[in-house]
This record gives C-alpha cells, sequence and structure tokens, in this order.
C-alpha cells in the first residue's frame, strides 16, 4: 500500500506546475487550500455513506477519491506522506485513549 501512495504522491508533485486546463490536480491546487478541504470533506461525506447504505465496491471507490484528495490537501498544506507515516509509526502500540489524552493535556 505505501508504494501505491507514495506514486500517487509523486504523481501529485508531478502535475502540481500543469497548466490547470490539462490537469485536475493544477486546477483544484490553483483554487487554494480550502477549496480541496472542500473537496476532501465532500469525499469524506461521499464515504461516509458508502459505508452506510452502498456496495463494497462504492465504498471501495469512494474511500479511494477520498484518500486521493487528502493526499492533495496534504501537498497544499506542505505536509508529506512520509510525515503523516512517521506520526501513525509513533502513535504505534499507544493507546488511542492514553494518546488523546495526551493532546488534550498538551491543548490546556
Amino acid at each position: 500500500m505505501r508504494d501505491t501512495l507514495f506514486r500517487l504522491e509523486h504523481t501529485i508533485a508531478q502535475r502540481v506546475n500543469a497548466p490547470t486546463d490539462k490537469s485536475y490536480v493544477a486546477a483544484l491546487l490553483a483554487k487554494g487550500r480550502g477549496k480541496i478541504a472542500q473537496k476532501v470533506g465532500e469525499e469524506a461525506t461521499e464515504t461516509i455513506i458508502a459505508a452506510l447504505s452502498g456496495s463494497k465496491q462504492e465504498l471501495t471507490g469512494e474511500a479511494a477519491d477520498l484518500l486521493f484528495h487528502l493526499l492533495l490537501l496534504l501537498r497544499a498544506g506542505g505536509v508529506s506522506l512520509d510525515e503523516v507515516l512517521d506520526e501513525l509509526d509513533r502513535r504505534d502500540g499507544v493507546s488511542g485513549l492514553l494518546e488523546k489524552a495526551a493532546r488534550a493535556q498538551s491543548q490546556e
């Protein structure tokens, strides 16, 4: 899975400077982080709907759309897939409840 996501991240990076009339990636990036975040929200909603009432195939397709748009949002925010995976590795083996409590304490 990592290879596929890294290839997709690389493809997104290659299309950043493409003409906006030739590349969906370039066109969406040109609209800014707010528009990309909105698209991630839409895809998340579609993924939830598919999870609750769709077929396995629909859920798979919507999840793929969500991952793609999330990678685009990460790119717009200057965050690499490696950084996200490092954070997941850091959390590996840590209770989700403890991790969430630690985040809440650090925000106080």
